[in-house]
């Protein structure tokens, strides 16, 4: 009889009864077989996170096993946090639901601010079609040719309003540099500081590099406009501009400042919510690279004129987990900066 139970209790084991696992298990394709990927943007249509969003969509379908067809929507609010807590805590966590993320979120988070109500360290990183390149840009009328010109002269740079990245650069600058960036913040976008350049009423922006090549490339044509300083991965075509980390002496200050541009390192992200099967992380992981050398993305990349250096999940990962490490001690100093 015990030998019976046993072999009873066997094959129930092997069946998966007694685990509560399913018989055979599903495959990655039969999941995404006939399925809509949502791919959720934080901010409104026209900007680069809603730019490099929609060409991945496009494209990385036929690289996932099942191809399942993938649906661009935009959820705005808070600044992209909306959409964040959404899928954080209301969308399914079954790989259905992929949400592009603001890269200043997890310094944000590391910080202590109240927006962000939701575990970036949870969060399983996919991809980034590259890296970003802050600048801080003077308009030629500002007779100033370098960043230690500023911290002699005052300037006055446009912003969006604070928490805004358009805020926080030219702040950080003034803390950490010493630098007179007089920021006037209350433009609704990128496009209205610029024409505030063009009329005068202001002389300086934050941007990064890629958003003025694509944007405004007769401004550096023509010599318009001047970067002082930059932040993240070295830039070929900004030869003697320095990197503003490199310009921070102090240890400690170093390191608030490599908080506040860690978003760099993300460009812009893509991210499942955390409890997303790994089989299917590994298969949508594995697939944005290979998008990333398909000839059509390539070729629609080049047309847009978006610069494909991508960055891996698996690194992503390991800079959200740094930047959440930072000490409290040092974060909270950040966060007058970035709040």
């Amino acid at each position: 009889m015990k030998r019976a139970i046993l072999t009873i209790s066997a094959c129930m084991l092997a069946a998966g009864l007694l685990t509560g696992a399913p018989a055979s298990a599903q495959s990655v394709a039969d999941f995404y077989k006939g399925k809509n990927l949502n791919v959720l943007i934080g901010v409104g249509v026209g900007g680069e996170y809603d730019l490099h969003a929609r060409v991945v969509a496009r494209h990385i379908g036929k690289h996932i096993p099942g191809n399942p067809t993938l649906v661009p929507q935009n959820m705005t609010g808070a600044g992209g946090a909306k959409m964040a807590a959404y899928l954080a805590d209301v969308a399914p966590r079954d790989g259905t639901n992929i949400g592009m993320i603001a890269n200043n979120f997890p310094a944000m988070q590391a910080a202590g601010l109240d927006v962000i109500r939701f575990d970036l360290g949870k969060f399983i990183w996919i991809g980034s079609i590259s890296p970003t390149v802050e600048t801080m840009t003077v308009w030629k009328s500002a007779g100033v040719a370098a960043i230690q010109e500023v911290q002699q002269k005052e300037v006055i740079a446009g912003a969006s309003g604070k928490g805004a990245i358009t805020y926080s650069f030219p702040a950080m600058l003034n803390e950490f540099l010493g630098t007179k960036f007089k920021i006037v913040a209350g433009y609704p976008g990128g496009n209205e500081i610029n024409l505030a350049m063009e009329r005068g009423e202001v002389q300086a922006r934050n941007n990064t590099w890629s958003s003025w090549k694509v944007t405004k490339p007769e401004w550096i044509k023509n010599a318009d406009i001047k970067v002082l300083v930059y932040a993240g991965p070295p830039p070929a075509d900004l030869p003697g501009v320095p990197n503003v980390v490199d310009l921070v002496t102090n240890a400690d200050d170093k390191r608030i400042v490599e908080l506040i541009v860690s978003g760099t390192k993300l460009g812009r992200p893509l991210a499942f919510a955390g409890g997303v099967p790994e089989d299917r992380v590994a298969a949508v992981r594995a697939a944005f690279m290979q998008t990333m050398t398909d000839p059509d993305f390539v070729k629609e990349a080049a047309q847009l004129k978006i610069e494909v250096d991508p960055v891996r999940g698996q690194d992503m990962q390991k800079v959200v987990a740094d930047v959440l490490s930072t000490p409290k001690n040092l974060a909270v100093r950040a966060r007058a900066i970035i709040e």
